[in-house]
């Protein structure tokens, strides 16, 4: 048997890592150590160093790194670095699966052979037989008691499943083959407290169920024309209806690769142009140069890998569910993953936010028949909303090699699978979570205030002067737009049979009804 030595990383710190400046005097540890001691293509999100002297409470954030005091240093091995980053640091699967390639297995079997019944020991030894699909020559572990892979406290996490092998508890939200990460934050935890779900159902409970129906088909509008006004698109009438009763059907049928093909007809009726079913090619998101050569921003996952991808990210939903995770985390993990892997040639925005409708119906977060505008608060909110997918993409284009095509696509020239399996979407869920939580609080209740009022001023108007249903809802209508008051050019045309003190009387009713906030 050949002798075992320890892979080391030897390197002086640079002056920069990653277009971060290094805290002066500080050495590199765990995550960012690896990376940049073997060579590895994957950003490093949460950065950081060890001082050569003490620290106050034992570390502190300084800019975008987290300092440990000098006892922290782990040392010189690769095994060290990953021990220090596994206790220590966020947990990123992209930069984990990328070490594993890097080193050699032994590395690794020697780590958990020196403490089999280790809990780090022992994790790592899971999550490297989870994420390589390779087995280390290395005897089941002793009956001890199974460890968390991660920490409940700490992350969000699935229903456990107990690996015998490992002795660790399989509470990630997916597998190997994909693999979404959610931190429990402050912000997460205390939008979870506030039961939105209970609330929505709390306001329509308190509503007619003609006003509900009535306020559900505005919503669902709203969030249909928002939804492709993200994507700079003004679709006719008949296709913002077709794809409404697409995202009404949300949650009716299991999530499946299928299904994900019927939505995405239903959104891409003319298939002349663009391809039925997942795209055989490139894709990016960006502008084109003057001539018309891609500029992209973000490239989505190569065509070879996109069943694959899409398999883990369905399974992972599955596994979700089945584990009783928040409906809005579950929503964010599939509909985000969904997008950054990009796996039709158009229609992923749009497909990815009618995901988020179809995991919260499929939970029951939503009421049944109703559609929360969250796409009507993206586009309110869309510098936010960008920046929430540009946080995830842009660190990740630096390690994306490809080239402009023939016909001015792209071709990725890298193995880059791995960019799409493992993610953070912490940011993520805080941003939707903030969305879903306006929805609830703010736009159904405002909605449904709204067609209350609506209707007792349409109800006053047409009993002070009788005329159609239509033309006393026109007339609220114009008031509304016009400030309190009847365009001149309305009030001689369609409504020139007014009288002076008739439509005085009307803009009277509308400022009382609508006073108050309630417009």
């Amino acid at each position: 048997m050949k002798e075992f030595r320890p892979m080391e990383l030897n390197f002086a710190t640079p002056t920069t890592f990653q277009d971060r400046l290094v805290p002066k005097g500080k050495r590199l540890a765990g995550w960012a150590a690896l990376v940049y001691g073997l060579g590895i293509a994957a950003p490093v999100r949460a950065v950081s160093t060890v001082a050569g002297g003490h620290i106050k409470g034992s570390h502190r954030a300084e800019g975008d790194w987290t300092i440990f005091d000098k006892r922290y240093w782990p040392g010189d091995s690769v095994a060290d670095h990953i021990s220090f980053a596994l206790r220590h640091e966020q947990f990123d699967p992209l930069v984990l699966k990328r070490v594993f390639d890097a080193v050699d297995p032994d590395v690794i079997a020697e780590f958990v052979r020196k403490a089999p019944t280790g809990t780090v020991a022992r994790r790592l030894w899971f999550f490297y037989e989870s994420m390589t699909g390779k087995r280390l020559p290395i005897d089941d572990a002793p009956t001890v008691t199974a460890t968390e892979a991660l920490d409940p406290k700490t992350y969000v996490t699935a229903k456990p499943v107990v690996s015998k092998r490992h002795r660790v508890r399989d509470n990630l939200l997916g597998a190997g083959s994909y693999c979404p990460v959610i931190r429990r934050t402050s912000a997460l935890e205390e939008y979870g407290a506030r039961a939105l779900s209970t609330k929505a159902a709390e306001t329509l409970g308190r509503t007619s169920g003609q006003l509900v129906a009535r306020a559900a088909s505005f919503l669902l509008l709203a969030d249909s024309r928002a939804s492709f006004a993200i994507e700079g698109e003004r679709p006719p009438h008949n296709r913002l209806e077709r794809w409404g009763r697409a995202v009404l059907q949300a949650g009716k049928n299991p999530l499946t690769l299928d299904e994900l093909n019927r939505l995405h007809g239903v959104l891409i009726e003319d298939t002349r142009f663009i391809r039925a079913g997942l795209r055989p090619d490139g894709a990016f998101l960006g502008e084109r140069d003057e001539n018309g050569d891609p500029l992209p921003e973000f490239i989505g996952a190569r065509p070879d890998d996109l069943p694959d991808l899409l398999d883990g990210l369905l399974a992972a939903n599955d596994r979700m569910s089945a584990s009783g995770i928040d409906p809005v985390l579950q929503a964010t993990a599939t509909a985000f993953g969904f997008v950054y892997v990009h796996p039709y040639q158009d229609g992923n925005g749009r497909l990815h936010r009618c995901l988020i409708h179809h995991v919260l119906a499929e939970r029951d977060f939503t009421p049944q028949g109703m559609v929360f505008p969250v796409s009507s608060v993206m586009l309110d909110r869309i510098d936010d909303y960008r920046h929430t997918l540009q946080g995830h993409s842009g660190p990740l284009m630096p390690f994306i090699d490809w080239r402009p095509t023939a016909d001015r696509n792209v071709e990725v020239l890298n193995e880059t699978t791995d960019l799409y399996r493992y993610f953070d979407c912490t940011d993520e869920a805080e941003f939707l979570y903030s969305c879903v939580a306006r929805t609830v609080e703010h736009d159904l209740p405002e909605e449904i205030d709204y067609l209350r009022r609506h209707d007792e001023a349409q109800r006053r108007i047409m009993e002070a002067v009788e005329m159609p249903d239509r033309l006393a809802q026109d007339l609220i209508m114009f008031i509304r737009q016009n400030n309190g008051k009847l365009p001149k050019r309305r009030r001689e045309k369609e409504f020139a049979a007014l009288t002076d003190e008739e439509a005085a009387h009307i803009e009277a009713i509308c400022e009382e009804v609508f006073s108050d906030g309630g417009g």
